[in-house]
């Protein structure tokens, strides 16, 4: 797996996001090293909460792929996922999660919470982090909105 190559696209849609007045938040989903939908958070263009990056990344790859099980997928995404998003994920079926910085704040991959790969759920993803950090970092150190 390409991981720097797939944040990248992560990385280009966070971009996206803070050009368009959102946070800097962007995902990629990736199936047989073919990258299949990315997109940036659109919360405030939709006017929709739960417009994050990896819910529009997954209803695009679902549209895409024509399935509701993203079985063999894998998700980049720049920042550690909230609980909202890793629910999304585990349901989605999604095989791994990619991700560039911990979210102290509201990350449900590890950081505040581990719901990823909790024993309770029947459901489980792989997890890996930091790839492209100092990027990410810097993109999010230089834009006011958490």
């Amino acid at each position: 797996m390409h991981y720097e190559l797939f944040m990248g696209a992560a990385l280009a849609e966070a971009r996206a996001a803070v050009d368009a007045g959102e946070r800097p938040r962007g995902a990629a989903a990736v199936l047989d090293e073919a990258l299949v939908a990315s997109g940036h958070e659109e919360v405030v263009a939709r006017t929709d909460p739960t417009a994050h990056a990896i819910v529009v990344t997954l209803r695009e790859a679902a549209g895409r792929l024509g399935r509701t099980s993203l079985a063999g997928v894998t998700v980049f995404a720049l920042v550690e996922p909230c609980a909202m998003c890793v629910g999304a994920l585990l349901e989605s079926d999604v095989d791994c999660l990619v991700y560039a910085v911990s979210n102290p704040r509201a990350g449900a991959a590890g950081s505040v919470i581990q719901l990823a790969d909790h024993p309770a759920f029947s459901r489980r993803m792989d997890l890996v982090s930091g790839i492209l950090r100092a990027d990410a970092a810097g993109l999010l150190a230089g834009v006011a909105k958490p």
